[in-house]
Parts: C-alpha cells; structure tokens; sequence
C-alpha cells in the first residue's frame, strides 16, 4: 500500500513546518486499515493525515 498524492503533499509540508520549528519527528505510520497517515511530533503532537490529505491535529481539521 502507498501514500495517496494528496498525503504526500501534506506530508511534505508537515515535515518541513516541523523542520522549522526544530521539532523532531518521532514516528510516522501509514495504517493499512484506515488508509491515513499518523505523524508523532516530540512526544505529544499528534497528527492524522487522511486518504484526501486533509489534516488532524488535536481535534481540529485542516
């Protein structure tokens, strides 16, 4: 199973703006059964990426 291109895209901008802020990246998952992608940042952000590249985070979607 592979990223959608519109995952890839969130992904991307994702890693960058985390980039940015020196934030480390501790874990990054496609679950085959939901299709999305979920991103641990330090060890309490949390991010969900769905199969259309919208984002979650703490709640809220983008």
């Amino acid at each position: 199973m592979e990223p959608t291109i519109a995952q890839l895209k969130s992904l991307y901008r994702v890693c960058v703006q985390t980039s940015n802020l020196l934030k480390a990246i501790n874990m990054t998952r496609l679950d085959e059964l939901t299709r999305c992608i979920y991103i641990i940042v330090e060890e309490t952000i949390e991010i969900e990426i769905d199969i259309d590249g919208g984002l979650t985070y703490d709640g809220i979607t983008f």
